[in-house]
Parts: C-alpha cells; structure tokens; sequence
C-alpha cells in the first residue's frame, strides 16, 4: 500500500501509519538533522512519528512542522530505513485539512487550499489569482501596498482580469475522479 494514499483522521488509529511509519521507525534523528527547516518547525520528523506512535493524531495534526515542511526529501534519501518521511507528512498535510484542524492565520494551508479550489474549478492554476485570494483571506490590507503594482501589470496585459481555464474542465474532472477511484482501490 502506499504511503501517499493513507487517510489520517484526529483521534483514529491509521493500519499504515501505526505499521509503517512509527514502528519501523528507529528513532534515529536523521531526518531532523537532515531538514533545512528544522529550526522552524515546532516537531521534528522523529517526534512527530513518536507522536503517532503513541496515538497523539490530533497533536500532530495541528503540528506547524508539516506545514514548514518544503517537501525537498531530504529525510526520506537520508533515512537509515528508508521510510517515506516526506510523503507521510503529505498525507498529514492533506489529513489535517480535511480535519480543519490546520493552524490559523498560518499562510501555506490557506495557499494550499487555494491552490485546490482555483484548480479544482478551472483546471489550472493562475499565480496572480492564488495569490490575490491569499492575501484576502490572511493580509487584506496588504493588498493595498501591491495595487500600484498591480495595476501597471493589468495595463501592460501581464495581469489577466480573468484566470485562464481549461477548454473542456468537464475531461479533467472525470480524470481526476478516475485517479480518486484508483487510489481508494489501491488503499
């Protein structure tokens, strides 16, 4: 089973994570001394696999760690057993999410969330307007400093006033909803 499809959920025990990722974990600490953004994050990877091990889901799902996490793979090329660290922490981003258990006012959920939905609807992401919907929903009233800025984008025609959008969102849907059935038969 993989690892990226595993569905973490406050308070239940996960078959793949209880068997996988803490236990066979050794407590090494090569992932932490390994991470760029240990300094950062409120656990290391080691602590949050002996968090789950001892069943604190809700704890590690309100973590800040997952959401410093770069995704670089650092942990998981250096770890001695070669466990999945960073897609374990993927699937407690997505986990966590779902829960709506993500720390507030903390900018990369609310990017991630954005990211989804603007995708989800359109079929493509558009940087302007992530960003646009980011900063409305975390720092509005930096979006003033950037209206100047903004404006001479629109007029050089580097600023679209409506994002772009796949031809036919309609395919892309059922393509995403195939690979949803296919990973919910993989799990």
């Amino acid at each position: 089973m993989g690892l990226s499809s595993l569905e973490f959920a406050p308070g239940r025990a996960v078959d793949a994570a209880d068997s996988v990722l803490p236990q066979f974990c050794i407590q090494c600490g090569t992932c932490s001394v390994v991470c760029p953004l240990i300094e950062y994050m409120d656990h290391s990877p080691r602590v949050l696999n002996a968090m789950l091990m001892a069943g604190s889901y809700d704890d590690v799902l309100r973590s800040r760690a997952i959401w410093v996490c770069t995704g670089c793979y650092a942990c998981t090329v250096e770890c001695p057993k070669q466990l999945p660290v960073t897609e374990s922490i993927y699937a407690l981003k997505r986990a966590s999410m779902r829960a709506g258990v993500y720390p507030r006012r903390f900018i990369t959920p609310v990017l991630a969330r954005q990211f989804v939905r603007l995708v989800d609807r359109r079929g493509r992401s558009s940087e302007a307007w992530i960003s646009l919907s980011l900063y409305l929903r975390t720092r509005p009233f930096q979006l003033l400093r950037y209206a100047p800025v903004a404006l001479r984008l629109m007029r050089r025609g580097r600023l679209p006033l409506r994002p772009d959008s796949v031809r036919k969102p309609a395919q892309l849907h059922r393509i995403l909803e195939v690979l949803d059935v296919t990973t919910e038969e993989d799990a």
